[in-house]
């Protein structure tokens, strides 16, 4: 048989047919037929649209969640947009690393997740954070993830805690690289041990008065106003199966950066409890009005080495 000269002619080589799934064992494949289709019956009972455009069935749909996987695609430091973590000459205090900018479809998956908490949010935006993480540890070795606490307040109202869900989501699927949890630190100031620490009578019926509805939150606050809310507002105490911090490199872990009070309070909770403080990450950063979008240039790295 003459061979034709021109290789796009000649007949395709034969190949093994495959199937088209993602896995190439059985049993994984079965078990996300059996999950998509638990999936479709919850939609039946309990109807969920995708939380930033609302098509059915999906609480984040294939556009939107290819959307703000673009948006957290490369993280940055945006320590630089936060006034509490820079001197007044400019120096940085506490380096940042922020997955994504907090706005569009990034900004309307976290407001979701953190109201609701649903699980494909989860997964999507753990993903996004745990891409941060392992750009800002670099090749360091050893190091504890310290989460942020929510305020008690929120925690009651949600029942759950955004950031912790997202770092053991990544505990789970070993998305921590050489990182280990430490869910150490505690909303709350220490307490003051006094004989008398029960005689001001005054003082508890104060604790006992409804607080303001500004006071549950720091959503509307000011840089002052919230330097002043969170100071001493973070202790660090003894968690159960949580990791000694002494003397061990330490990266703070947030969901959203404003201000950057939060993230410097719990700074100072970590290092006073013998921690050493490399820096933080962040699910997303805002940034002020008409700033432009933080542009990597070639060679640019996020870590917090830099």
């Amino acid at each position: 048989m003459i061979r034709s000269p021109d290789p796009d002619l000649a007949p395709p080589t034969a190949t093994p047919a495959k199937h088209r799934s993602e896995y190439s064992q059985w049993l994984p494949r079965a078990a996300d037929r059996v999950l998509g289709a638990g999936r479709e019956l919850l939609a039946l009972a309990a109807p969920v649209e995708c939380v930033c455009c609302g098509t059915e069935d999906y609480s984040l749909c294939g556009p939107c969640d290819r959307a703000v996987r673009t948006l957290t695609r490369t993280p940055f430091r945006a320590e630089g947009q936060a006034p509490a973590l820079m001197d007044v000459n400019g120096s940085v205090i506490l380096p940042v690393v922020a997955a994504g900018i907090y706005r569009e479809e990034l900004a309307q998956a976290v407001l979701s997740f953190k109201r609701h908490g649903q699980g494909q949010l989860e997964s999507v935006l753990a993903k996004a954070l745990g891409r941060a993480i392992r750009e800002a540890a670099g090749t360091m070795q050893g190091f504890c993830l310290v989460p942020v606490p929510t305020t008690n307040s929120a925690f009651r109202r949600r029942g759950f805690s955004p950031v912790h869900l997202m770092l053991r989501n990544l505990a789970r699927n070993g998305g921590l690289g050489a990182g280990t949890l430490a869910p150490v630190l505690r909303k709350g100031r220490a307490a003051v041990q006094c004989p008398w620490a029960f005689a001001d009578l005054r003082e508890r019926i104060r604790a006992l008065i409804p607080a303001p509805a500004m006071a549950g939150g720091q959503k509307g606050l000011g840089r002052g106003a919230r330097v002043r809310r969170v100071r001493g507002s973070m202790r660090a105490g003894s968690a159960l199966f949580a990791p000694d911090i002494r003397g061990r490199p330490c990266i703070i872990v947030d969901d959203v950066l404003t201000t950057g009070a939060t993230l410097a309070e719990a700074a100072r909770a970590v290092h006073q409890a013998g921690g050493v403080v490399a820096g933080a990450v962040v699910l997303a950063a805002t940034r002020p009005p008409d700033s432009a979008d933080p542009i990597a240039a070639p060679g640019a790295t996020a870590r917090l080495e830099a």
